[in-house]
């Protein structure tokens, strides 16, 4: 007799669905072999949290949100690209760095990684647990919207974000050694604000996703490339 949670298992890995999965694992494994040993395991490691915690979240509520028609079980490849492409780029970076002693561009690709791991997992426990209590409202225009609408916003929603920044922001602590001597606490808490505006940035341009600009793939991503570009200009004024 054939395990129903075996099938589960079989067809999905936490959230992502057989595609996806392939697709997250071929990204990690580039991550991996790009940094290899120390930096490789550890950009590999901060993806797989990212995945794990944000399986947690999705599950989080599951009655209430299939009540409301909320709830998305399974991501597929666009969702992979859209989350994982950004911090792949700056492992990419990070590695042409170390490889030719490029000045401070590893420090820099390596910060950029967080922060944009830090921005998508803001808006994944935005988005997921924010449904969850209070009355959203447009991000511009402050009128009620409907649950789960883009570009709605709730104080709770915005609480969770800062959370799911804090969750992800602190494997800063976790990294192998930066390059230059700026104290692991500064860099958690540039990328931690960071993070945080990700989600927010992500709320703004929901709201053109709403208005046919754009979907859910386009504003992850660039949320969270704007997320990054907040943590680099905050390094560089440091160094």
């Amino acid at each position: 007799m054939r395990c129903a949670a075996c099938g589960i298992l079989m067809a999905t890995f936490l959230t992502l669905n057989v595609k996806a999965t392939v697709a997250a694992l071929v990204m990690g494994l580039a991550m991996l072999l790009l940094a290899w040993p120390s930096y490789g395991i550890f950009f590999f490691l901060v993806m797989l949290w990212f995945l794990a915690i944000s399986a947690v979240v999705t599950f989080a509520g599951t009655s209430y949100k299939k009540k409301k028609g909320l709830y998305e079980k399974q991501r597929g490849v666009k969702n992979v690209i859209a989350n994982g492409l950004l911090p792949l780029i700056f492992v990419a970076v990070f590695a042409f760095g170390r490889i030719y002693h490029y000045g401070m561009l590893d420090l820099f690709a390596l910060a950029g990684f967080i922060s944009a791991v830090s921005a998508v997992t803001a808006d994944k426990f935005s988005s997921e647990l924010g449904v969850l209590d209070g009355e959203p409202r447009m991000i511009f225009n402050f009128k009620k919207v409907k649950k789960g609408t883009s570009g709605g916003v709730t104080a709770f929603g915005l609480a969770m974000g800062l959370l799911g920044s804090v969750v992800a922001s602190v494997t800063v602590f976790a990294a192998p050694q930066f390059g230059v001597f700026i104290p692991k606490y500064t860099i958690f808490l540039i990328v931690l604000i960071a993070g945080f505006l990700g989600t927010v940035f992500d709320s703004m341009l929901g709201y053109f996703e709403d208005r046919g600009t754009g979907n859910k793939f386009t504003s992850n991503f660039f949320a969270a490339a704007g997320a990054s570009a907040v943590c680099l200009a905050a390094l560089a004024f440091l160094v």
